[in-house]
């Protein structure tokens, strides 16, 4: 039996190696198993994240969708009220322009109306004198008949001979006086139908010059209304290209920015532009000869610190130069193609446009709209020496 026990024992112990092999090869694909429920895990969690962003992104294309649409709808209604703007101010030229044509042919009629009138009271007036005057002298003629046909009656024949003499003269003198006041009477309807001519005349030219002054209106209104709708045309052109709109900006509207950044004809005014966080401040008080941490340094920080346009003076040239930081694009909720006017650059002798990592479309638009006010402009590149510096980590 001693010998049956001794031939048994070997393969008990081949058993219990092969079990804790066995049991070392369960806890190896134990943890295999769990590493790879592990990765399995992360690889879900990553996937996840992903999908969460491709939700962050399709969201935020559907808003800058929705902004652009918004944009155009405004664009649109711009070109609509400046549209109808226009035809009001055709209507009302062409009004003011026939109410003052009737006005002034009132006024030229009225005035030869009084001319004439009084043209013609003057004449009444010296024809009832000239009847006047020639009914005294009849009258006196007869009485000094009279008077000389009871002297005759007394006198001799010789008187008689000597009195019809002087009838006979008188008579004459009378046809002469007669024939004198006919020809003064002709010479005077001549010069009335001369004035009257004149006046014909005149009324012909002021009515001729109204008509040609009504005319030249009415063109330079045709004029005006076909270059407002060419612009229309144009503006409408380059909306279809999806260019945006060059905004012109009004006298009173230019009168408004230069009180809001204190404009002095005596200084050089440069404002300094560009996305938030740029550096734009901390540019500024570099120029200005400042640090960031002086009391009347601008305010610099990671975030945008500049909600408002802020001025600063030149410490070295108080009197000549004002530097000002106008607001990162991006951070006022106003269109890019709508930054420049809102800000009012153009009322600035120079603009400067920093760029930090990329060129954008806000960059794109400040630059166009400089160039069609013809406002001196500077691209600055800024953070340099930690772009140089990435880039050297990089390689």
């Amino acid at each position: 039996m001693g010998n049956d026990h001794s031939h048994q024992s070997p393969p008990e112990w081949d058993s219990k190696e092969w079990a804790e092999r066995e049991l070392r090869e369960a806890q190896e694909r134990q943890k295999q198993a769990e590493e790879a429920a592990r990765r399995a895990g992360e690889a879900a969690e990553r996937a996840t994240r992903e999908a969460e962003e491709q939700r962050q992104k399709k969201r935020d294309a559907q808003l800058a969708a929705e902004r652009a649409a918004q944009a155009a709808r405004e664009v649109a209604e711009l070109i609509r009220q400046q549209k109808e703007g226009t035809e009001k101010a055709e209507q009302r030229a062409r009004e003011e322009a026939e109410a003052r044509a009737r006005e002034e042919a009132e006024a030229r009629a009225r005035e030869e109306a009084e001319v004439h009138a009084r043209e013609d009271a003057e004449a009444r007036a010296r024809e009832a004198a000239e009847a006047r005057s020639r009914e005294e002298a009849e009258a006196r003629a007869r009485e000094e008949a009279e008077a000389r046909a009871r002297e005759e009656a007394e006198s001799h024949a010789h008187e008689e001979a000597e009195a019809l003499a002087r009838e006979e003269a008188e008579s004459r003198a009378r046809e002469q006086q007669a024939r004198e006041e006919e020809i003064l009477q002709e010479r005077q309807r001549q010069e009335e139908e001369a004035r009257r001519q004149r006046a014909i005349e005149e009324k012909t030219r002021r009515t001729r010059r109204a008509k040609e002054e009504a005319e030249r209106k009415a063109r330079e209104a045709a004029e005006l209304a076909r270059k407002v709708q060419a612009e229309r045309e144009e503006l409408e052109r380059q909306l279809r290209r999806g260019i945006q709109p060059v905004v012109k900006p009004t006298l009173e509207e230019i009168r408004l920015a230069k009180a809001k950044v204190q404009y002095d004809d005596a200084m050089f005014h440069f404002a300094v532009a560009g996305i938030a966080g740029s550096g734009k401040s901390s540019l500024i008080n570099a120029l200005c000869g400042m640090n960031n941490s002086d009391p009347n340094a601008a305010p610099t920080g990671v975030n945008e610190t500049t909600m408002e346009i802020s001025r600063y003076v030149d410490t070295a040239h108080p009197e000549r130069f004002a530097w000002y930081d106008v607001p990162g694009s991006g951070t006022l909720g106003t269109p890019d193609w709508q930054y420049f006017n809102s800000q009012g650059l153009y009322v600035f002798d120079c603009v400067l446009v920093l760029v930090n990592n990329r060129f954008t479309v806000t960059d794109q638009a400040i630059l166009r709209n400089c160039h069609h006010f013809q406002i001196p402009t500077f691209i600055v590149r800024s953070k340099s020496d930690q772009h140089i510096l990435n880039l050297m980590m990089d390689m």
